[in-house]
């Protein structure tokens, strides 16, 4: 990346320097991520990042150097990459914190695993720790054809939900999120109104928990079909920054209206959710679909993730 708000070029870079609580990683798969975007274009939240610099906030590789780890395992690491100075994940070789860097049991494919990454971390957490869903209880997803979605649908089901719902909004995305495996597809469109009509029936009558990476029209829609004590969780805006709540409705129904964010977590709650969602995605539960390409077409994978299609993972060439 060597200017903000302009797509990355493939190109050489010096390798990352080895050190004191850092593990050199020998990269095999990473995602382009949303959040890669918005690190990239110098308008988000942490400010304009240094540049040049690798992107990559998130990958899966092979241990070359570590004072916590044997050479030749197998991780999956974090970076600060566009967030704080240094190099990301986008190369053929990283080095990031030794707390960044998780081991990853067998049973699932290196791509896939980057695939899952950090969206799998929020999906199942934002279930867990923020919804505290109940066995029997049901999930209503915003946005389940997106990469979060598939995964907080597919989680829903391993924890026991007794009804899961997706809202999508293509064609493509409704397909994604059936086949992640919700019981019913409500589609987006028409009136607030209209459309909570839409999602009250779909959920039989009321959501116990929304998971939430959209906020806007559809949040403001889902927020009526709370159940009494339901619980929504917005973990993201990719609609819209604001939505309008009911008082009235939040009151009567003592609904909870909460916020997630990955940065919240401790090194150890992340692995461990990384850690669970890997053990669901081996016996086939849950996963995100992706679309494989050559680090060198990075550019490529970049701009599929700016118009909003499946995810991204680069390989090395």
């Amino acid at each position: 990346m060597r200017e903000p708000g302009r797509p990355p070029v493939v190109g050489e870079h010096p390798d990352p320097a080895a050190g004191p609580d850092r593990t050199t990683v020998r990269v095999t798969a990473a995602p382009v991520v949303p959040l890669d975007l918005l690190c990239a274009s110098g308008t988000s939240y942490f400010g304009r990042p240094a540049v040049p610099y690798v992107p990559g906030v998130q990958g899966v590789g092979v241990v070359e150097e570590s004072g916590v780890l044997p050479a030749g395992t197998r991780v999956w690491f974090a970076t600060s990459a566009g967030m704080a100075p240094g190099d990301g994940s986008l190369a053929e070789r990283c080095a990031v914190p030794d707390a960044d860097v998780v081991p990853l049991p067998d049973g699932v494919a290196d791509p896939a695993v980057a695939a899952l990454g950090l969206s799998a971390v929020a999906a199942w957490m934002s279930l867990t720790w923020r919804a505290r869903l109940q066995s029997g209880e049901t999930v209503l997803v915003l946005g389940a054809g997106g990469a979060v979605g598939q995964v907080a649908v597919g989680a829903a089901r391993a924890l026991g939900a007794g009804r899961v719902v997706a809202l999508c909004r293509s064609d493509a995305a409704a397909e994604r999120a059936a086949r992640a495996g919700a019981d019913e597809v409500v589609r987006t469109g028409g009136d607030v109104a209209a459309l909570a009509g839409r999602l009250g029936a779909a959920c039989g009558g009321a959501a116990d928990v929304v998971v939430d990476p959209v906020f806007g029209e559809a949040a403001t829609a889902a927020s009526r079909v709370l159940a009494p004590g339901g619980r929504l969780v917005n973990l993201g805006g990719s609609g819209a920054d604001t939505a309008e709540f009911s008082s009235a409705a939040l009151r009567s129904r003592s609904a909870d209206v909460l916020g997630y964010t990955n940065n919240a977590l401790t090194a150890e709650q992340r692995a461990g959710a990384l850690t669970a969602v890997l053990g669901h995605a081996a016996a086939g539960a849950l996963g995100v679909e992706h679309e494989v390409r050559p680090l060198d077409r990075g550019p490529e994978a970049w701009a599929a993730t700016a118009a909003g299609g499946v995810r991204q993972v680069l390989v090395p060439a």
